[in-house]
């Protein structure tokens, strides 16, 4: 254990998420700087930090805007004077119509996604009740077998959907594809385009995503922007990845062992509440212990993180204070309403998790 999670514990209490600020700066820097070098706008996805206070620096490095998954996380966003905001997700309902309405009336650029006419039928209204265009990209399917449409031709309908509807702007494409599939996103992009070039259209955006996708930056000719949101902090999912070193992690979950009551486990004051069970596509373990890196978290009651210490020759004892890397950072931080901010081995303060448990 270190010093600093010593003194984390005695001063906040256990589990505390804790985020390393000269790694996340690192970090915002190199995408930053990636990005840059293929000509390809950042445009980072906020739902692994939700904070405002992230978000600026992203910005403030470069970023063109900010990408948000739910209305609610755009609402927050905007209050605190970010802009140009992408929400990467089909928004249905007249509550939620008219919630969009009143960010895109408050003057914030807003563009939202769509995969199907149903939602594109919808958003007229928000555009009435803001006095002002809304933009609309259409989300296609590439492989992920997610959200989107699944054909160049379903893409191009909805597109000359989008610019029929009284208030709204087609304003180009979303792409999550999958890590492997570069060629059949780009035979997509390619028959889409055309597509859209012969209805008289023009895709001003074509924005892909995903941190594991940053390995295929720039592979993609068309592509004007990337989302990518697990980078700032990296996770145990990123490292098996290929996309993160240890030196990369800019999170940890700081947690003590509260029992010891056999020889080969015992118990984390860090359960599902807070590590969540995510497993992070198969990973073994629910997170690296970085002071015992043989011990296993192998399974989770609420508030109780159950060891399995049969492969440790070191074995912690109780009361001793660890250092997690979790799984997936995403879910992590949501379960939280502040971040513990330290830099080297001082602590500097707290940052609020503000967009947290915005699910609408």
């Amino acid at each position: 254990m270190t010093a600093l999670a010593e003194r984390i514990a005695r001063e906040f209490g256990t589990p505390a998420v804790v985020i390393d600020l000269d790694r996340v700066e690192r970090n915002i820097a190199r995408l930053q700087a990636a990005c840059d070098g293929v000509g390809v706008a950042n445009r980072p996805h906020i739902k692994t930090h939700k904070s405002p206070v992230i978000a600026r620096m992203q910005r403030d490095a470069g970023a063109r805007g900010i990408t948000c998954q739910k209305l609610g996380e755009a609402e927050v966003m905007a209050q605190a004077g970010l802009d140009d905001i992408l929400i990467s997700y089909n928004i249905l309902g007249e509550h939620k119509l008219d919630r969009l309405g009143a960010l895109l009336r408050s003057g914030t650029r807003v563009t939202v996604a769509a995969d199907n006419p149903v939602t594109v039928a919808g958003l007229p209204r928000a555009a009435a009740a803001a006095e002002r265009p809304l933009r609309v990209v259409v989300e296609c399917d590439t492989g992920q077998k997610r959200a989107g449409v699944e054909t160049p031709a379903e893409a191009v309908a909805l597109a000359r959907d989008i610019a029929g509807r009284p208030g709204l702007v087609f304003a180009g494409l979303m792409l999550y594809g999958p890590v492997d599939g570069v060629e059949a996103t780009r035979r997509f992009l390619e028959e889409a385009q055309a597509g859209l070039r012969d209805a008289g259209l023009e895709a001003e955006i074509v924005s892909n995503g995903g941190t594991p996708n940053l390995k295929n930056l720039g592979a993609i000719a068309g592509v004007t922007e990337h989302r990518a949101g697990t980078y700032v902090f990296n996770d145990r999912m990123m490292m098996a990845a290929g996309m993160a070193s240890l030196d990369d992690v800019a999170l940890h979950v700081v947690s003590t062992v509260v029992s010891r009551a056999g020889p080969e486990r015992g118990i984390l004051d860090a359960g599902s509440k807070t590590l969540t069970a995510d497993t992070g596509g198969g990973l073994d373990g629910h997170g690296l212990i970085l002071e015992h890196p043989r011990a296993r978290i192998a399974r989770f009651a609420e508030e109780h993180g159950f060891l399995d210490l049969s492969a440790c020759n070191d074995r912690p004892n109780v009361g001793d204070v660890v250092r997690i890397v979790p799984n997936h950072v995403c879910v992590v931080v949501n379960m939280v309403d502040r971040l513990v901010a330290v830099r080297g081995e001082e602590i500097v303060g707290e940052i609020e998790v503000a967009a947290r448990g915005r699910l609408g």
